[in-house]
């Protein structure tokens, strides 16, 4: 096994780590770093649904508290209200994926629309945060049944490569009157089913790619996104209590320009 290609397998994992929870889109930054250092990773769509474990094995351990409480005490009505909201926000985006996937990963996953998607989405970001609101739901606890579905549709259009789910469950918040902290949490804990049940339906299709030779890799790049996405969810909880997301609007503006650039 290259030491490059072993060394490349953990930059890739840590990008993943990094920017899965932070509104700027990893398909966008896998789709530019993938292409530029050349990664020759396990065949298929392996390597990327194995990191996405990682991702998501790291919020499961942020939350993990929580988590067990669910599972040790399913009956108390905080447990009961965590399960119902996670279930109806996650809704929308299986509904639509299983109809919509193979159309998905066949038609829009390409450079193009992963960047106009970046700008867009920048854009919004922006908007939203400079426009006047008052936020009218400040912690988990107060979200409602409606605001969950809601917030799944918008979840849903980050079905679109280059939009970013995290960016688009938090703005949706926001605009349905979600605090930030309240949206973040939200969209973490709302990434478990969703990424499970994506990644899930990957891995199963993709199986068949595996072989002993790209475990190194896929290894690698598992610990690497996993470790990372503990640090970039404890540091985002703290980073939305007293900051704006306007910042990672103006980066998606520019990383999207960038990938235009380097296309064309």
């Amino acid at each position: 096994m290259e030491l490059y290609n072993i060394t490349m397998a953990a930059l890739i994992g840590i990008v993943e780590g990094v920017t899965e929870f932070l509104p700027i889109s990893s398909t966008g930054h896998l789709i530019l770093l993938v292409d530029i250092l050349g990664f020759k990773g396990p065949p298929g769509r392996v390597f990327e649904v194995v990191i996405q474990f990682g991702a998501i094995l790291g919020v499961c351990w942020v939350y993990r508290e929580r988590l067990l409480n669910v599972i040790s005490k399913p009956a108390s009505p905080s447990s009961l209200h965590m399960a119902g909201v996670l279930l109806l926000g996650f809704l929308p985006a299986a509904i639509i994926g299983f109809l919509a996937h193979d159309f998905i990963k066949a038609v829009l996953f390409n450079s193009l629309i992963v960047s106009i998607a970046l700008i867009l989405g920048g854009v919004a970001i922006i908007a939203i945060e400079k426009s006047p609101r008052k936020d009218v739901v400040l912690s988990f606890g107060g979200i409602s049944p409606l605001k969950a579905i809601q917030v799944g549709l918008f979840q849903a259009l980050a079905m679109i490569p280059g939009t970013s789910r995290s960016g688009a469950t938090i703005m949706g918040g926001r605009l349905l009157g979600l605090s930030r902290g309240a949206a973040a949490e939200f969209s973490f804990l709302l990434a478990i089913p969703t990424m499970l049940a994506a990644s899930g339906y990957d891995l199963y299709k993709n199986a068949g790619e595996i072989d002993a030779a790209g475990l190194i890799l896929l290894a690698v790049g598992f610990l690497s996104a996993l470790i990372t996405a503990v640090v970039t969810v404890k540091w985002l909880i703290g980073f939305v209590s007293s900051h704006s997301f306007e910042g990672f609007g103006w980066y998606r503006i520019a990383f999207g320009t960038l990938m235009l650039i380097l296309m064309y």
